[in-house]
Parts: C-alpha cells; sequence; structure tokens
C-alpha cells in the first residue's frame, strides 16, 4: 500500500463520517455503537468491503421515511449486527481454526 492508497482511504473515511454526521441524532447513536461492535467483532473484511458504507444509505433512507432507529433495526443492535455478518468470517473464526490446525480443540 503506498502513500496515495492512504491518502485516498484517509479522504474516503472523511467523506464516510461526514455522511453519518448528517444522519438525525438517533441514527448516529446506534450507528457509532453498530460501528463499536463490529470492530470488536472483527469481520475480517470491515474496512475493505462495504458493510459500513452500507449501513449509513439504509440509515439515510429509513430515516427519509420519518422512522426511528429501533423501528427500522429492533431493539437488539448486536443481533442486527450479527445478522448482517452471518455469512462473513471474522477474526474469531480466523483464530479458532487456528486453533484446530495447532491440534486444539
Amino acid at each position: 500500500m503506498g502513500i496515495q492508497d492512504v491518502i485516498e482511504g484517509k479522504k474516503q473515511w472523511r467523506a464516510h463520517l461526514a455522511r453519518v454526521k448528517a444522519l438525525p441524532p438517533d441514527y448516529q447513536i446506534v450507528y457509532k455503537e453498530m460501528q463499536k461492535y463490529l470492530f470488536k467483532v472483527g469481520p475480517v473484511d470491515l474496512l475493505e468491503g462495504n458493510l459500513l458504507s452500507g449501513i449509513v444509505d439504509f440509515f439515510a433512507e429509513s430515516a427519509a421515511t420519518g422512522r426511528g432507529v429501533l423501528e427500522v433495526i429492533g431493539e437488539d443492535v448486536a443481533a442486527f449486527c450479527d445478522e448482517l455478518i452471518k455469512d462473513s468470517p471474522t477474526y474469531a473464526d480466523r483464530y479458532q481454526e487456528s486453533l484446530k490446525d495447532k491440534g486444539g480443540h
């Protein structure tokens, strides 16, 4: 990864954050909680993929209808996130695989 890639990545991240800040306050709060959760759970392709920007798109469309964020995703934010990444490999999955490869259980 060259310096241009780093600069472009930062520009894209700043643009993404600006889109988050344009959401209504309840959506911003839930987005930030989802982001923290997803960074902790660790889908392997989180930063390379479109998951975070897709969430912002979904939230922007939902907010435009006048619905509250919890009406859209439900009360359990973690369960909603888990459903989003259910078919994505996580760092926890990789760790479990490495234990199996080493003869662990």
